[in-house]
């Protein structure tokens, strides 16, 4: 439908979900609905990266247990994560001798798994799929930023790096939220250069990207529950909607963003969360008990990304960002 959006006619279900989250994002609201609540966010490990990818290796074998299957009774694992080469997704799929897909769209890799592992799974090549991701704020800080040792003063716009995982199970059959459709995104750069503005980098490409799902389908936007966003924080939110309205789309009643939700952006928190774990577990957590209580039908799940990195900001470039969606429905 349209250039960029197709419908996946065997439906796949997300048949379970696993979820975990550090201790400062199970203060909020999503405390209440993750699986897993860690105490620490070292999670038992030496370094952030090795918790982050222990977070990892916990919510796919959990996706898997919860579905009721065994390892050697899945196809394929889909994941990414932040770090460089995706080293937690890699080192995580290690454990479990499946094949496995590393994808990168930086904060929207769990929309961009969730739609690799529905495609697979409609064109019959595979039954069941964990799609997976996470993140960790004290190894994305020392990544992208400075290291926490530094004691940097965080400036208003910035968000909070996630620290929590999410992982769906795929199946081709079985009870669970349907995947309809998928609209993926387009590489879309309004020139923004701070590394600590997010929100402001990735609203127009959720803009872009909702705006051609619409084009597209030619659908009601009343039809949809929730319009979610992933990370675009109080900020990034607020120019997601005027740009939106600025086409004649307002999506301001039925809009949500998942950085707005999970630390409910009190005072400490600034702009609220980012990371590629801040859809996950909001989605893996909330949004699916939500869905399979009937609170909530229908959602355009849109998780956004900045494709930066150390060098391209050293170099003084701009950030290029990205949003795919995700249609689910119960």
């Amino acid at each position: 439908m349209g250039n960029q959006t197709i419908y996946f006619k065997k439906q796949p279900r997300i048949v379970a979900t696993s979820s975990i989250a550090g201790p400062k994002e199970c203060e909020g609201i999503i405390g209440r609905y993750v699986e897993t609540a860690l105490m620490d966010d070292m999670f038992g490990e030496s370094t952030y990266e090795k918790a982050e990818c222990k977070m990892l290796s916990h919510v796919i074998h959990g996706a898997i247990s919860n579905a009721g299957f065994n390892r050697d009774e899945v196809d394929m694992i889909v994941s990414g994560d932040l770090l460089n080469q995706i080293i937690s997704s890699s080192f995580a799929a290690r454990d479990f001798s499946v094949p496995f897909l590393g994808v990168y769209g930086a904060c929207s890799t769990m929309a961009e798994s969730l739609a690799v592992a529905a495609a697979f799974i409609d064109g019959g090549f595979c039954k069941r799929i964990v799609a997976a991701t996470g993140s960790h704020f004290a190894s994305a800080e020392r990544q992208y930023r400075y290291p926490l040792e530094l004691g940097c003063t965080r400036p208003p716009q910035a968000q909070w790096t996630v620290t929590g995982a999410g992982g769906a199970l795929v199946a081709d059959k079985g009870d669970g939220i349907r995947i309809t459709g998928a609209t993926l995104g387009k590489v879309v750069d309004y020139g923004v250069t701070d590394v600590n503005n997010m929100g402001a980098a990735m609203a127009p490409a959720a803009a872009d990207t909702i705006l051609a799902h619409f084009r597209g389908t030619k659908e009601d936007l009343d039809s949809y529950d929730l319009i979610v966003t992933g990370d675009l924080g109080a900020l990034g939110s607020r120019i997601l909607k005027d740009l939106t309205w600025e086409k004649g789309l307002d999506i301001s009643k039925n809009h949500v963003d998942c950085g707005e939700i999970i630390y409910n952006v009190i005072e400490d928190e600034f702009q609220g969360g980012s990371g590629a774990g801040c859809s996950a577990v909001v989605l893996n957590s909330y949004l699916h008990a939500k869905m399979m209580s009937g609170g909530l039908k229908k959602i355009l799940f849109v998780a956004t990304g900045a494709l930066l990195s150390p060098v391209s900001s050293g170099q003084g470039e701009s950030i290029p960002c990205i949003a795919h969606a995700v249609v689910l429905e119960r």
